[in-house]
C-alpha cells in the first residue's frame, strides 16, 4: 500500500516539492554558511518525493545550535516551502481521491518549517518512534 501511495504522491505533487527543495537547496548552497541548510533541504527534499513509509524524529541531542538554525532556516527558506505544502496540500484536498495525500502534505508543514534537529527514519525501524 505503501508503493501505491507513494507512486501517486509522486505524479501528483512529489516531484514538484521535490524540485522545490532542490532550488532552495542549490541555493542556499552558495555560501558556506549556508552549505548545512542546503544539505538539510536535500534530505527533506528526499523525503518529501517519497514520504510514505518514513517519518520524522526529533533528535534529543540537537542543542541550541539546532535551534538558531531553525530560526535562520525559518526566515531563509522554511515559509516558502510550508507555503508550497499548504497550497498543493489545499489543491488535493480538493477531490476524494487526493485527501489522503493533501492530508500528507500537511504533515510535512512542520519539518519544512524547522528541519534542524530532526532524522527521517522508516516507520518499520526500531526506535522509529523516539
Amino acid at each position: 500500500m505503501k508503493t501505491i501511495l507513494n507512486v501517486i504522491w509522486l505524479v501528483l505533487s512529489g516531484f514538484w516539492l521535490f524540485l522545490g527543495y532542490l532550488l532552495a537547496g542549490v541555493l542556499l548552497c552558495v555560501t558556506i554558511i549556508g552549505i548545512p541548510f542546503g544539505i538539510a533541504a536535500f534530505r527533506i527534499g528526499v523525503y518529501a518525493l517519497w514520504p510514505f513509509g518514513y517519518t520524522a524524529i526529533e533528535r534529543r541531542d540537537a542543542g541550541a545550535a539546532s535551534c538558531v538554525g531553525n530560526v535562520l532556516w525559518l526566515v531563509l527558506a522554511g515559509w516558502w516551502l510550508a507555503i508550497g505544502h499548504i497550497v498543493t496540500g489545499l489543491a488535493l484536498c480538493v477531490t476524494i481521491i487526493g485527501i489522503p495525500l493533501g492530508i500528507a502534505n500537511f504533515k510535512l508543514i512542520p519539518v519544512s518549517l524547522l528541519p534542524m534537529g530532526r532524522e527521517i527514519v522508516r516507520t518499520d525501524q526500531p526506535f522509529a518512534s523516539r
